[in-house]
């Protein structure tokens, strides 16, 4: 497969820039009560979801190694799989958005795009890729069905 880096990573270097943004640019900050408590309740459902997402590949017994998809056993497309392919990328984005609420910086928001436009161009694409090539029409036919991110 052709990733470069592993998710968990590219979320820890996006985060680490928004932090660094924040730093960079601290007369831009936006300071608002109510985005703390916002902040708090996307991080937690984020974590619920990428919960849910991980459940489903433990009780399936197959791989959750984002950087070996041949190494799935079966296809899941059932609980949060049945709303987003990607429901655990999904949650990264969340926490990202999170932690930008968080640092109450409007720039900061271009770590979840950037986030957003590396892990599909060299996360997700490759994983269709082999998704597709080991289920067939299976996966086709989930991927008509189900939005890659929601």
């Amino acid at each position: 497969m052709d990733t470069r880096l592993p998710p968990p990573l590219v979320l820890l270097i996006a985060a680490a820039a928004m932090a660094l943004i924040d730093r960079a640019l601290p007369g831009m900050r936006v300071t608002l009560p109510a985005l703390d408590g916002i902040a708090i309740t996307l991080a937690v459902l984020a974590i619920l979801l990428m919960s849910l997402a991980a459940i489903r590949f433990a009780r399936r017994h197959t791989s959750i190694d984002p950087r070996y998809p041949d190494h799935a056993r079966v296809l899941i497309a059932d609980g949060v799989y049945a709303r987003s392919r990607n429901p655990i990328y999904l949650a990264d984005a969340l926490l990202l958005t999170a932690w930008s609420l968080w640092l109450g910086h409007p720039l900061a928001l271009l770590g979840i795009a950037a986030f957003i436009a590396y892990v599909s161009h060299f996360q997700i694409r490759p994983e269709e890729r082999a998704l597709a090539a080991k289920f067939g029409e299976r996966y086709r036919g989930y991927c008509r069905r189900v939005r890659r991110w929601i």
